[in-house]
C-alpha cells in the first residue's frame, strides 16, 4: 500500500462543508420551528381535558377547565421559551 492511502472510514472523518453544515442548522431551525406550535396546543389541551373530567367528576361547571386550560397554557409557554436557543438579545440561555 502506498504512503498516502487513506481508508475509507479516514475520509468520512472530514470536517463537513460550510454549505452541508448550513444546511443542518437551518433544518434544526426548521424542525423546532414546526414543533412548538404543537407544544403550546397540547399543554392546554391536556390541562383543559383533565378539568373537564375534575370538573364532571365533582359537579362543578367549568371551574376546574379553566384553571387546568390556564395552567395548560403558562406550562406551554414555559416550555416554548424553554426550547428557543436564545432570547432577544441574541445570547445563549444556560
Amino acid at each position: 500500500m502506498p504512503s498516502d492511502y487513506k481508508p475509507d472510514s479516514e475520509e468520512k472523518n472530514e470536517s463537513p462543508t460550510p454549505a452541508k453544515e448550513k444546511a443542518k442548522v437551518v433544518s434544526n431551525q426548521l424542525v423546532a420551528a414546526m414543533e412548538l406550535p404543537f407544544v403550546l396546543v397540547s399543554a392546554v389541551v391536556i390541562g383543559g381535558l383533565l378539568g373537564y373530567l375534575l370538573d364532571r367528576w365533582l359537579h362543578t361547571k367549568p371551574l376546574f377547565m379553566f384553571i387546568l386550560g390556564g395552567l395548560g397554557f403558562a406550562a406551554g409557554v414555559r416550555d416554548v421559551l424553554r426550547r428557543l436557543p436564545g432570547n432577544s438579545d441574541g445570547t445563549k440561555r444556560a
